[in-house]
């Protein structure tokens, strides 16, 4: 669980909530902050899962992978809308398209 969210971690802080919700259920909540009170919202979405122990043993990894593939993603896209923006607005538009030329490969989506 912990290796899954060291990516994310090394842009914000992530509180972790765990409570018991029945005799045999669990919930866990991951909440991410934001890094500054003006970032978009989206990118501190909280996570929550509720189920057995043996349940969230078995999903909670590979879904909480997911989840922190997705936020870097939006990470990214937002970054990139931003400087595309601020390009045209400083009428240099063709920087940003020398930005993605340049930019590594992040492989298959």
């Amino acid at each position: 669980m912990f290796v899954e969210l060291m990516p994310l971690l090394g842009d914000r802080t992530v509180m972790i909530t765990v409570s018991r919700t029945s005799q045999n259920s669990i919930r866990v909540n991951f909440i991410p902050s934001r890094k500054k009170e003006d970032e978009n919202a989206g990118l501190a979405t909280p996570l929550s899962f509720s189920g057995t122990p043996e349940e969230l043993d078995r999903a909670l990894g590979s879904s909480l992978a997911s989840y922190v593939e997705e936020n870097l993603r939006l990470q990214t896209t937002l970054t990139e809308a931003k400087a595309e923006m601020e390009d045209q607005i400083s009428g240099n538009p063709g920087a940003c398209a020398a930005r993605r030329s340049s930019a590594p490969s992040r492989g298959p989506s």
